[in-house]
């Protein structure tokens, strides 16, 4: 695989970075991952701003962003993505220095990292039969709306849902379903759809922005609101929402079956709407 890495583009083999690297000591850096369906990159702007947030938020330089897409296409060319499904990587840090708490000065340029690779989609049968979920208490940080890259806590949830069987971790805030270990959360209310606020507890996912915005295509209404743990058994669907997991019901939480057990039929509205977006 041809990988880009601070401007240069390289067999993946020979991708080194430094030791020094503020990623690799600190976690202190930020990344995206876009899907790419039939060799186009889909939603890539909101992908960058999202990113470009992050960079702000981190103080880290945002004029790196500026060739990402135009670097995320040439690897898709070099590597001979274009006819079919793949994932773009990006990863940019702040960039190596010597090991010290404080943002180094004078500034140093940011490691960027760009990569492109066929994509192995899930099972179908999780959309048609849906998925089994496991709840575990939100220890992470406030500042999820960072798509950092240190996802530690994340890690070991999903590990955690993973041993148990489950195909994702929810994390449970106060009381409150808030999101998953690697997807946002959507629950069905009185044939509304629902999802956790943005705020600071969770990350802004692009497909989340995507159903929130055009939802009403589908006869759906959704919109923001909280769903608590003890509103599940009247909760007639749940869905999460993710660049990889789409639109991908949810039918069993901690043992409990959710409505019927089957995916419900806003949920089935959303995935065909979703299919219909991604082609055009």
């Amino acid at each position: 695989m041809i990988v880009y890495l601070n401007g240069e583009y390289i067999d993946q083999t020979a991708a080194k970075i430094s030791v020094d690297d503020r990623g690799f000591l600190f976690a202190d850096g930020i990344y995206e991952v876009a899907r790419v369906y039939n060799g186009r990159i889909f939603l890539m702007q909101p992908h960058m701003e999202r990113l470009r947030h992050g960079l702000r938020e981190l103080r880290i330089r945002t004029d790196v962003a500026s060739d990402l897409p135009a670097i995320a296409e040439r690897l898709l060319d070099e590597n001979k993505l274009r006819g079919g499904d793949a994932t773009i990587y990006i990863e940019v840090t702040r960039g190596a220095a010597p090991r010290a708490h404080a943002f180094p000065s004078p500034e140093v340029a940011p490691t960027v990292y760009v990569l492109a690779k066929p994509f192995k989609n899930h099972p179908e049968k999780y959309w048609t039969d849906g998925v089994s979920a496991l709840t575990m208490p939100d220890t992470r940080w406030s500042r999820c709306d960072i798509k950092s890259i240190a996802l530690l806590p994340n890690v070991l949830a999903n590990q955690q849902a993973h041993e148990a069987g489950a195909f994702e971790a929810l994390f449970v805030r106060d009381g409150v379903l808030i999101e998953g270990s690697h997807s946002n959360l959507w629950g069905v209310i009185d044939g509304t759809a629902v999802t956790y606020q943005s705020c600071g507890y969770i990350l802004g996912g692009i497909t989340r922005k995507l159903l929130l915005e055009r939802a009403h295509e589908a006869g759906v209404q959704a919109r923001e609101a909280p769903i608590r743990v003890d509103e599940l058994p009247n909760v007639q669907e749940l869905f999460l929402s993710g660049t990889t997991t789409e639109v991908m019901p949810i039918v069993k939480v901690d043992q409990q079956t959710i409505g019927d057990g089957r995916p419900g039929p806003v949920t089935r509205k959303l995935q065909e709407a979703f299919k219909q977006w991604r082609r055009t």
